[in-house]
């Protein structure tokens, strides 16, 4: 027997490569979707420190490895499911991409050369 989803009403279980979440994938989806909209707004203005990039860095790892792990387990997934998960790799790639330009700007911000 699986694990149970930890989200009051769902009926649905947690797939072994995200059991340690106690979520089934819609709602492990839309977790790792909140928290990324959550991460780009606190980068927008490129003033999170090094460490908290580190972490959002390990985050967008290590959830983007497990929800690979459950798009290719072999579970029968719903073509809707199918597309929440591209979906969220978006997400994902997306607060990297952020990330990335929040960094370029902080580091040009502190630079001494004048805008041309």
């Amino acid at each position: 027997m699986g694990t149970p989803c930890q989200i009051s009403g769902c009926k649905n279980e947690a797939p072994q490569a995200i059991a340690e979440q106690r979520l089934c994938v819609l709602h492990f989806t839309l977790s790792l979707e909140a928290s990324c909209a959550e991460m780009r707004r606190e980068t927008a203005l490129g003033n999170a420190p090094q460490d908290r990039q580190r972490d959002i860095m390990r985050f967008i790892t290590e959830n983007g490895e497990r929800l690979a792990r459950v798009a290719t387990s072999g579970l029968h997934l719903t073509d809707d499911l199918k597309a929440r998960i591209l979906s969220t790799f978006l997400t994902l790639m997306n607060l990297r991409e952020n990330l990335d330009r929040s960094n370029m700007r902080s580091s040009f911000g502190r630079s001494s050369h004048p805008l041309r």
